[in-house]
């Protein structure tokens, strides 16, 4: 069966994108520190609850640190217990299709939508899966070549996570990216 078998009734559309940024005024502290700097790695893990929040943070703001990048913690449900500083803003909500279009890369759960996003915004991507379709998502993202592969939650540490901030902010990496972002077939 091909597209034409199916009629002139039904329309393939694509992924379905929620667009939030057009309405969304960031908080002055957020576009000010945005502003004072590079572009950011974005990190979190929305609503999924995390074993050891503090270890986790720690390994985060290590890793941030020893790259020498500035980073947006998205806190969300995970508890992730950062304290803000001139390198690390803590967001609680703010769309991704506006927050990741100002980030350098990004290190999430791997969720379709996050997914998605990140790539329409051009953003190499570090997936963490947690469950479900996220390990799909982590290894479709690196077999195409725009971000490492990803760091399941039970092997996710400072060395790993260096790595991966490395992996994506390689200028390599961005040829690679751009060359292929109208190919992308996830």
């Amino acid at each position: 069966m091909n597209l034409r078998d199916w009629g002139p009734k039904l329309d393939v559309v694509g992924f379905c994108f929620l667009d939030l940024a057009s309405n969304y005024e960031p908080p002055d502290s957020l576009a000010e520190w945005l502003e004072a700097g590079e572009q950011p790695v974005y990190i979190g893990f929305d609503s999924l609850p995390l074993e050891e929040p503090e270890k986790m943070t720690n390994i985060i703001l290590q890793a941030l640190e020893i790259t020498g990048q500035r980073g947006i913690i998205n806190r969300g449900w995970g508890g992730l217990v950062a304290e803000p500083s001139d390198s690390v803003y803590l967001v609680d909500n703010c769309p991704h299709d506006w927050l990741f279009q100002r980030c350098s890369a990004l290190v999430h759960h791997g969720g379709v939508g996050t997914t998605a996003a990140g790539l329409k915004a051009a953003c190499p991507t570090t997936i963490v899966p947690f469950f479900g379709d996220q390990p799909f998502w982590g290894e479709r993202v690196h077999a195409r070549g725009v971000g490492p592969a990803p760091i399941p939650t039970d092997e996710f540490s400072l060395e790993k996570l260096v790595d991966a901030i490395r992996f994506m902010l390689d200028p390599k990496l961005f040829t690679i990216f751009f060359l292929n972002f109208q190919v992308i077939y996830i």
